[in-house]
């Protein structure tokens, strides 16, 4: 389960947006929300580029809550 309030909180924190990861994911913003409410799967690839836009090295605490 992914830990979207954390997620949420991190992109705050970072000055950065939902618009502006679902971009740099390459994927559209209602992609992203079907990911985040469970719907659809994030790939491997696409939580490591979660982690570079978000400046991360850890996002377990995010995607393996």
């Amino acid at each position: 389960m992914i830990d979207v309030k954390a997620l949420k909180k991190l992109l705050i924190d970072k000055g950065k947006t939902m618009r502006g990861l679902a971009n740099y994911l390459g994927i559209s913003k209602s992609t992203l929300y079907r990911k985040l409410n469970g719907e659809s799967d994030f790939y491997r690839e696409e939580m490591q580029k979660a982690r570079e836009y978000l400046e991360e090295n850890n996002l377990d605490f995010i995607f393996f809550a």
